[in-house]
């Protein structure tokens, strides 16, 4: 492991010191790179109160929580000395020292737990990229504390601190045990999942693809924080197997209100351990190749030129195009969902949303054509989620967030995703059958979520919409019963059909590791490039408008942003940061070829939008 000299040790040397100073050597990437990935590290390679990192989606936001952060410790002698206590679970005493509750020196601090999951759907590729970037600690001194089920810990920094208790303002309070130096017993770490379960406990909105957790304690800005959101934390790793609230005697909680919600809050740390954040940084997406923190030394930094970019254009949409049955328009559309972004919001629109249903699937291509597209599309994307609409998942599934009050968690469901995971949805897996109460409440959920980029959480008494970014390709055979902003039924190529399984295994094999570095990193930079509109295209734009509706061209304000978006979208991906006359050209005229295939469709598979 790379040498952390500048950094803080423990959480003792961050608070005697300039915590600003720590905090701008985190500006460092090489800094903040050096320190260990908790999400690709396993535990027994870390140290309790050892400096390590954890990036992902806040998934949750528990209670304040008020702890000692300085306190005067006394001893037998009659000496006493302050402790400072932030950065930790548990107070530290040394041997025959006690707290003196009713010091005046003491002092009380706030901080929140944010409960925090590595990114839900975060694709294999960029999972390997993270575990390849981080720095793996090869020699463990013996100062290091190893933990893990079975692993002794080692003896601590300093000698006299024997002994630690629970920090009593934590919120475990006289209930948690003493903090002591022994061994786990091996049910110990196990304990929390054998009460709540742990697939409860680790609360993964996507159920088959489970997410590592981690309880993140954050101790300024609380406001910046909100949910769904993604961040990369720095911080003191806790796994004290005393923070388990299982490993506690029942009998002696029988004033305890609520037991489930005690032991929901305080799992195993060896399950979901914690960290002390003291350095925070916002990621505006999940793209590990375009993360400086991610970066090895030697790889160099991304440089693309104009020509570069039209050539990346170029070979990505004929990728797309070879993948969608030889058409050219699809790709056009496919490529602007890919780079969409919800880049504004006012009270009744989410500005820059691109949801795209394909429909008119060839029926012989049904059986496997979905799921072989997703496969190309997960390779591209950072993170994406494949959901077949079968009746059984719509009827089961939980797809949005419930409050469970008797824990006190907010229990995760499948749209809690972070921003730009890309939702694809199959509709050609529903099957004959009636949609049950959740059934219909799911096709809720969809369509609010589609519409508004909002995710319904349901508090029992009452709702709140959270705002989410998340891409929405629906695939269909017919007419989705869902909403989207742009329909584009498939004008499929008689002999690509035919040799589609081909085509997509030649799509495989097209995409060679320097040629998907390319596209995934054209991919994410589109996304969050800017794009402007001059004062002149503008009113080229409002008077095409009044021109269509003096023609009688049905039309209204939705038909003008679905235009305004895909102008933006268009010269986004040929490398442009202004709308042009060519552009403008392009939308146009694809739009109105959109809306000939629309026109041509038999009127029981015409959409009822757009």
């Amino acid at each position: 492991m790379p040498c952390n000299t500048e950094l803080p040790s423990s959480p003792e040397e961050l608070s005697s010191q300039d915590s600003a100073r720590w905090k701008e050597l985190l500006n460092d990437s090489t800094k903040w790179h050096s320190i260990p990935l908790l999400n690709h590290t396993p535990l027994h390679k870390l140290r309790d109160q050892g400096l390590v990192r954890f990036r992902g989606m806040v998934q949750d936001m528990m209670d304040p929580e008020i702890y000692l952060e300085r306190y005067e410790v006394k001893s037998a002698d009659g000496s006493t000395r302050l402790q400072p206590g932030k950065y930790r679970d548990c107070l530290r005493l040394g041997k025959d020292e006690q707290l003196d509750y009713q010091a005046e020196s003491n002092v009380h601090g706030e901080r929140r737990t944010l409960f925090v999951v590595s990114v839900p759907g975060l694709n294999n590729w960029a999972k390997e990229h993270e575990k390849l970037c981080n720095p793996q600690s090869e020699k463990l001194t013996s100062q290091q504390t190893v933990v893990g089920n079975g692993i002794k810990r080692a003896l601590d920094e300093q000698e006299d601190m024997e002994v630690d208790k629970a920090d009593e303002s934590s919120g475990i309070s006289s209930l948690k045990k003493q903090c002591v130096d022994v061994e786990p017993k091996a049910e110990t770490t196990a304990s929390s999942s054998a009460v709540l379960g742990t697939d409860y406990l680790l609360n993964s909105p996507l159920p088959d693809r489970p997410s590592m957790a981690c309880m993140i304690k954050v101790y300024e800005d609380f406001d910046k924080y909100t949910l769904n959101s993604l961040m990369d934390f720095v911080g003191f790793l806790s796994v004290d197997p005393a923070l388990d609230a299982s490993t506690l005697d029942v009998e002696a909680m029988k004033d305890v209100e609520s037991l489930s919600e005690l032991q929901a809050q305080n799992p195993s740390p060896f399950l979901i351990p914690r960290l002390h954040a003291f350095g925070v940084k916002s990621l505006c997406h999940a793209n590990p190749l375009l993360d400086q923190s991610l970066q090895q030394p030697a790889v160099p930094e991304l440089g693309l030129t104009q020509q570069s970019l039209e050539t990346i254009h170029k070979d990505l949409r004929m990728l797309l195009k070879l993948c969608l049955f030889e058409d050219e328009l699809a790709a056009e559309y496919l490529l602007c969902h890919l780079i969409s972004t919800v880049y504004s919001r006012s009270e009744m629109q989410s500005i820059g949303k691109f949801a795209l249903n394909i429909c008119n699937l060839p029926k012989e291509c049904l059986h496997q054509y979905t799921t072989k597209l997703y496969e190309v599309l997960e390779l591209l994307l950072p993170a994406s989620h494949y959901l077949p609409m079968t009746l059984d998942t719509m009827n089961t599934a939980a797809f949005a967030p419930k409050k469970d009050y008797e824990t006190n968690k907010l229990v995760s469901g499948l749209l809690q995703l972070a921003p730009h995971t890309h939702l694809l949805l199959d509709e050609t897996r529903m099957q004959q059958g009636k949609l049950e109460a959740n059934g219909v409440h799911a096709i809720q959920h969809l369509a609010n979520l589609i519409n508004n980029q909002q995710l319904k959480c349901d508090f029992q008494y009452y709702q709140i919409d959270y705002n989410v970014d998340i891409p929405v390709l629906v695939l269909s055979e017919g007419r989705s019963m869902l909403p989207s902003d742009f329909v584009l039924p498939i004008n499929a190529d008689g002999k690509a059909v035919e040799l589609y399984e081909e085509s997509l295994k030649a799509a495989l094999h097209y995409l060679q590791p320097a040629r998907l570095q390319q596209f995934r990193n054209y991919l994410t930079m589109s996304r969050i490039t800017q794009f402007s509109v001059s004062d002149e295209h503008t009113e080229m734009i409002q008077q095409h408008f009044v021109d269509m509706r003096k023609a009688n061209v049905k039309s209204n304000a939705d038909d003008l942003h679905g235009l305004l978006v895909l102008l933006r979208l268009l010269g986004i991906a040929r490398g442009n940061g202004a709308l042009d006359k060519e552009t403008w050209h392009l939308a146009t005229e694809f739009e109105s070829k959109r809306r000939q295939r629309l026109q041509a469709l038999p009127k029981s598979s015409v959409p009822m939008r757009n």
